[in-house]
């Protein structure tokens, strides 16, 4: 299917959830339940001016970027080694289902006690970690044994085997499980400002919108929220492409 095409029916899916977001609002007919796509807007619009408006978002982008971090980090040389050393991987595999099958509300609560303000961050590296661990464990065992056989046979330094064999290998899935993160991630750290409620996040504003039965600038955060999260996804897959490319 053309690039043309697709951008057709992506345009036309999005003016059917218009519609159906309009007609909904005409026919509960109630600004304060169910505001219409044109006053959402408005109000979105009217955020960008809001007083402390950046200082709200940068505090929600810092928070993702320190979790992520950590995640990314943790993930990546805790992957190599388990990639590596089966027993690490098979002492690792209880922590992994742990974080996987807990609910994250379940994880936010225990935060909201532990860790209190920073319970954003700690449950953004919890629904991020498994993920990027994960995949990069595939991504070692992805790597071709012939070349490892080879390279030991001609006694290449292992420098350069992990430049040339297994860079190669974890890069593509290691950005895959990144992008993949990122998007629960961003999410699930929402839903910790939502509930820990620190002076400055969209979680927080978008509490604050709920308990002042402020509809229109609930989903105006929302909106807000979403965009970001898709801005970020968009920034990983151009690292992905390009990633991938160079290794293919």
């Amino acid at each position: 299917m053309r690039n043309s095409t697709k951008n057709i029916i992506i345009l036309a899916s999005v003016a059917v959830m218009l519609i159906l977001w309009e007609v909904a609002a005409l026919r509960i007919d109630s600004e304060q339940i169910m505001p219409g796509p044109v006053a959402t807007l408005i109000s979105t619009v009217g955020l960008f001016g809001q007083k402390g408006f950046l200082a709200i978002v940068s505090a929600t982008v810092l928070r993702g970027i320190v979790g992520f971090l950590i995640a990314a980090i943790a993930g990546v040389i805790s992957g190599i080694i388990a990639g590596i050393h089966e027993g690490f991987n098979a002492f690792m595999k209880p922590w992994i289902v742990v974080m996987r099958s807990t609910p994250v509300v379940a994880f936010v609560l225990l935060a909201l006690i532990w860790f209190s303000q920073s319970t954003a961050v700690f449950i953004a590296f919890l629904t991020m970690f498994p993920m990027i661990f994960t995949n990069v464990v595939e991504g070692i065992h992805n790597v071709d044994g012939r070349l490892l056989k080879m390279a030991e046979l001609y006694k290449v330094k292992k420098i350069r085997v992990i430049k040339w064999v297994y860079v190669p290998a974890i890069a593509p899935f290691m950005v895959s499980g990144i992008s993949s993160a990122i998007g629960i991630g961003w999410r699930a750290i929402i839903v910790g400002e939502v509930l820990s409620q620190p002076r400055y996040g969209i979680g927080s504003s978008m509490q604050l919108a709920q308990i002042q039965m402020s509809v229109d600038k609930l989903i105006a955060w929302t909106i807000i929220a979403v965009l970001l999260g898709f801005l970020f996804e968009k920034i990983i897959r151009l690292i992905e492409n390009v990633t991938v490319k160079r290794h293919i």
